[in-house]
Parts: C-alpha cells; structure tokens; sequence
C-alpha cells in the first residue's frame, strides 16, 4: 500500500483506562474481526497470551491491522501498568501517532503523564481519546479540565458528548456542528443538534476555530471579518498542528456502546500523519538522514518475542525503502540476517508477506541474535537509529531452580526471555552468590517466573535478595602480620608491617606500598596486597567485605630460603586481624535514590511513609495533578516498596529507584543484621 494511505498508531494511557476494549472496537467496525471479544472472557485479539487471559490485563504491546476508507491502519495496544511500561516505550518508537487513552471516570493519571513526556522527547504527535463515559461518575468537562491543567493550552477539544453516564447516546462534531447517535450498530445516524448541549457545542466550536486561525495570518484576519475557516482548512491547520504539537486533539468514545468508533477511525485517517510525514527518530550518530520509498531499506526492531509455535519473531517498523522476503540485510550490532519468513502481525494469527514499503509493520521468524533496539538496514548503509532507553528496575528478587538438575535449563532461559523483554534485568552477585532477577514491579517480576515456568518447564524458588551489606572502620591502626611454618625441609616465612586508616565514604580499597630498602623483596609486595584484599573481604563485624580503607605496608622481614608468595599473603591476611580490634569497625548498608510520582491526594501518606522507613527527604517537584518526591530510603526498608506503593495510591503511584552511597547502619539495627549474620554462619 501507498506509505501516505498508512496509519500506524499505538495506544497508550494508564492501566484500566480501555485501551484494549477501544482496540477491538475499532478491529470490529473497521471489519478486521467479525466479533467484538472482551478483555474479562479473554476473546480479543491483542491479549492473547496465557498469562494476560488469566490476568485479565495486557502485560505485552500486540499489533493488528484494519482498513478503513482506502487507508491501511496499524494499531498498537499496549499495557497500562506501570509494570509493563517498557511495552509502551517500545511501541512509542514505531508509531507516528499516540492516541492517549483517558478515563472519563479517573481522569488524567501518572502513568499518563510520564508516556505523555516519552511521547514528547521522541516527537510523536498526540490526541486524546476520552474513554468510559456511560460509566458511572464518568464526567466529560472534569476530564478536559485536568487535561489542560496537565498538558497545557494545546488540548483542543473536537467533540462534545451527547448524554452522560448511563444515558450516553453520540457526540457532536465541534469544527461543523453536526450531533450523531448510536444504538448498538457500527456507524452513527445523524440527528438535529440537541438543544441541551448547544451552548457547549457553540463555546467548543469557538474555541477550536480560534485555536486553527492563531497559526495563519490570513486566516485570522479573514475571521475578525465574519469568515470562517472551511472544514478543509480546519483538517489541514489540525493535521499540521498535530505532527508540529501545537495541536493536541480531544475525541469521546464508549468502546461498549459503540459511540465514536466509526468517527475515531476517521480522525486517524483525515488527521493522523503518515510515516512520511513522521520524522526520522534520532540517530546515534545524530547525522541527518533522509528516507526515501526507493531509497535503501532501514527499519528499527521493536520487539521479540517467544511464539510456542514459531519460535523468536522480531517485529520491526520500517523508516525507509522496502523490506522484501529473503532479502539480505546488515544489523547495527555487526551482523548480517536473511529475511526468511517475512509476514504481518494481526494478534497472534501471522500473514506471509512478500514485502513491506515505508512505513509497514511486519516481522520475521527464527533469526537469532536480533533484538529489540537493533537497526536494520541496507548493505553499505551506515545509519543507527538511537535505541530506546527504558526505565531502571524497580523490584528484584533472587531465584534458584528447584531442582539442581535444572540449573542449566534456568541459565537458558534466563538469557532468553531477557532477549525479549529489555526492562528485566539478570544480575549474578558474586559476594551473596544470588542470581537477581530485577524488573519493574513485583507483577512484572511474578509473570515473569510464570513465562518461565510456562515455556521452560523450569520451576523457580523466589526470596527476597541478601541485602549487600558492607563493613568500614573508623579508627586507624597499625599491626605485625607475621607467618612462620616449618614442617621438615623448606619452611614458610613472611613478616609485614602494615597501617590501617579510614578513607572517605565511596573511595573503596587503596594500597599503598611504602617499603624501603628492601626488607620485603619486591615480587612479594603484590602478595601482601593480595592477602589484605583476601581478609577484608571476610569482614570484621559479620562477614561482610570492608570497603574505604587504605593499607600502608612499610616494613617486614624476609627469609632467603623459606619465604615465597604464599608467605607475604598470609602475612597480610594476619595483618588485617591483629588490626581489626582497634579499628572501631561499623556496618554500612546500601541507601538508593528514590523519586516517588503520585497524584497530589497521596502526597501526604507517602510522604509519612518515607519517613516511617528511615527515609529523607531531598526535594519536591510538581506539575499539573502529580507530585514527584526525591528521597534517600535504604535499600531494606523498600525492597518490596512496589507493592506497598501500588497499595498506598490505589495503583495511582509509580516510582524509580537507583543506588546512591553507603551509609552507616544505626546501632540497634546494626546489631541486630550482625546477630542475624553470625546466627546463620553458625
């Protein structure tokens, strides 16, 4: 199809605001399914995975496909929960427009507002698709009066309801005036403008064509005559506003009833950009690029996923050229991948294609060792685009196979589903022995583990992970480390005087070596170094290794026959705990950087829940509804802070988390971790 008869669209807005449900409205009265499926019976198209029919939620961006008017429309769904919200980033990348789904009943929630500002920083236009008002408590004006105060002067309502609630039967088209009902069928009846929403509809329509002729000239001046802009010239000033950002349009529908369906798909056609009018997404190199329909093919991988029956798929939207079916092209990763396999995506039903022009969505089965991030392009093409950079994990729990005979099919999978989904993060921790399965909350960590239960058959064991305690010391000292062995024939011998001093938080491990005239040989100087290093590793107070310390070795004795490398390094071990007892040694525990977004209702609870877990409070920042709390909060008071969160806010919070410095525990904690330490070493 003809890249400027493409719609590729995606989705995006807080979880339970109907996106889904809005997806498949859309499916069924454009004709693409005969039958419209519910999210609650598991039947639609996009949420067709076992873990999100059980859940009743989508945990995985899905494409189809519909036609609307001559026009061929993509549509992205994607989650909602801020677990998930990887998907989103993922699918923001290859659309080029980002339908906002709002709750008429919720309003404008966090996770609203930070895809919002995604969206903004990649250059995708924006509208508004206000969702749910035959709900109850569903309310069209306070709903556009928390999206101006959230985003501004450039929400441009373009449709006004007719009824509200329960009693919710059309909309009015605000730019012509013209009222449309609906009872159950797939298209509107157009009907007189009702009398009781005409003084809406004329306020609406006012402000919409103010806002068209703020960015001509001409028209403007035409209009302070008496001389309206034609609905032509009101299609092409939103189109530009739209791809420019001057523009954020407002559409109503109830997926449910039907209402604005057919008008929505509409809008996507007359008003959404094509994939020409989209610009490129940034590149790594930030050099300009200019694609072309019969330029060189260059496409960005999105998405990979695991199909039980197909194996790895790679989904990839195309910025340029045409993609065809066995063709050869070259990855930003080095490689070069043939396209066997080349089809479209419609749910999880998959349709060969020959080719893909500008513009298309498609994917490939079975190549190995491509992943979501990768460029395709043309041979000889030496064009990047910038991978997306998603959010750091929020949640981590450790994980050991059940059975020891699985460990190696844990290893797999592992490597595999992290291919597939760049938010989960896999972390062996070599001084807890822990593999650390981190991610974006404890619901994207548990369907995680089912994934691999499900596809792997590996049963995992999940804990909450060791927390990385450290020692430190606050006294400096000096000691003898002296070892002397002698078991017939050649014997082991090594002297080292050494001083111990505390360095400033976060400088780690120094040594310095201060001998002089000889009375440790040179090759063993690094062995002394080495047994240090070996002793502060096991700790002073309760094993755990000590960091900010300097060791000053600067005298020692040797032998000629019996001292060697192995010596030295018993020395310095030796050393260290003849020390420790005058080196006033503390526990140190990890303290993260917390930045906590939250409607403004929920300031106060959060804020005394940071202070309940030893928290401080850095800063506030605030726009719109949300506030956003910058905390110090010690990594044990909130490993399972996401779901303490989602409670806290009823879902409405969400949080990132980054590790900041060590700091000392206080001493009735302190003594307590200790006690537990030395009580399982027992």
């Amino acid at each position: 199809m003809d890249p400027e008869k493409v719609r590729n669209v995606v989705l995006v807005g807080h979880g339970d605001s109907g996106k889904t449900t809005l997806a498949e409205a859309l499916l069924y009265v454009g004709g693409a399914i005969t039958r419209q499926g519910t999210v609650e019976q598991g039947t639609t198209t996009f949420d067709y995975e076992p873990e999100e029919t059980e859940r009743g939620i989508s945990l995985g961006l899905a494409v189809a496909t519909f036609e609307w008017r001559g026009h061929r429309i993509n549509l992205i769904d994607t989650p909602g929960s801020s677990d998930f919200v990887g998907e989103a980033y993922s699918a923001l990348k290859a659309a080029d427009l980002a339908l906002f789904v709002v709750s008429g009943v919720d309003g404008v929630e966090v996770q609203t507002e930070q895809l919002w500002r995604v969206a903004d920083t990649e250059g995708i236009p924006r509208a508004v698709i206000v969702t749910k008002l035959d709900r109850e408590r569903a309310s069209y004006e306070r709903t556009i009066k928390q999206l101006r105060n959230s985003f501004g002067k450039a929400i441009a309502p373009i449709q006004v309801p007719i009824g509200s609630e329960g009693s919710l039967k059309g909309l009015v088209r605000v730019a012509t005036e013209r009222a449309y009902e609906y009872s159950g069928d797939k298209t509107g009846s157009e009907v007189d403008l009702p009398e009781e929403v005409e003084e809406r509809v004329h306020t609406a329509h006012t402000a919409l064509i103010e806002t068209v002729v703020e960015t001509d000239d001409e028209m403007m001046e035409a209009y302070f005559e008496g001389t309206e802009p034609s609905r032509e010239q009101i299609v092409a000033t939103v189109h530009k506003g739209i791809i420019s950002g001057e523009i954020d349009p407002v559409l109503i529908t109830s997926a449910e009833k039907l209402v604005g369906i057919d008008i929505l798909a509409e809008f996507i056609v007359d008003y959404g950009p094509n994939p020409l009018e989209r610009s490129l997404p940034t590149l790594s190199s930030g050099e300009p690029f200019a694609p072309s329909v019969d330029g060189p093919a260059l496409a960005y991988v999105f998405k990979t996923i695991s199909d039980p029956f197909v194996g790895r798929i790679s989904m990839f939207r195309i910025y340029s050229g045409t993609v065809k079916a066995d063709q050869e092209l070259g990855t930003s990763s080095g490689g070069k991948i043939r396209l066997h396999n080349l089809f479209k995506v419609q749910g999880r039903d998959h349709n060969d294609a020959p080719d893909l022009p500008t513009g298309g969505i498609g994917a490939v089965a079975k190549v190995e060792g491509l992943s979501a991030g990768d460029t395709l392009s043309s041979p000889g093409l030496d064009v990047v685009i910038k991978p997306v950079e998603y959010p750091n994990p929020v949640a981590e729990i450790a994980i050991t196979p059940h059975s020891h005979h699985d460990e190696e099919k844990l290893s797999t999978a592992l490597h595999r589903i992290e291919s597939e989904d760049p938010t989960l993060r896999i972390d062996r921790r070599p001084d807890t022995g822990e593999t650390i399965l981190a991610g974006q909350g404890d619901t994207h960590l548990d369907v995680t583990v089912a994934r691999i239960h499900n596809r792997y058959g590996v049963d995992i064991d999940a804990a909450l992970p060791v927390i990385p305690y450290r020692e430190s010391i606050t006294a400096s000292a000096q000691a003898e480390g002296k070892h002397k062995k002698q078991s017939g024939g050649r014997g082991q011998f090594g002297v080292a005087l050494v001083r111990f001093a505390p360095l400033p938080r976060g400088s780690g491990y120094e040594y310095i070596d201060s001998v002089k005239g000889g009375s440790i040989p040179r090759q063993f100087i690094p062995a002394v170094d080495k047994g240090i290093r070996e002793a502060l590793g096991r700790g002073i107070l309760a094993g755990f290794p000590v960091i900010d310390i300097s060791a000053e070795v600067y005298d020692g004795k040797f032998h000629s026959v019996d001292s060697d490398e192995m010596s030295f390094r018993m020395a310095g071990i030796h050393a260290f705990r003849a020390a420790s007892p005058s080196l006033r040694p503390i526990l140190l525990e990890p303290v993260m950087r917390v930045v906590v977004t939250v409607p403004e209702e929920h300031l106060g609870d959060v804020m005394g829940d940071i202070n309940s877990k030893r928290g401080r409070v850095l800063g506030m920042d605030g726009e719109a509804n949300s506030r956003s709390v910058v905390a110090e909060i010690p990594m044990s008071e909130i490993q399972t802070y996401a779901a303490e969160l989602r409670s806290l806010t009823s879902g409405r919070g969400s949080f990132e988390v980054e590790f900041d410095h060590y700091a000392e525990v206080p001493h009735n904690e302190a003594q307590q971790v200790i006690a537990a330490a030395n009580a399982s070493d027992d």
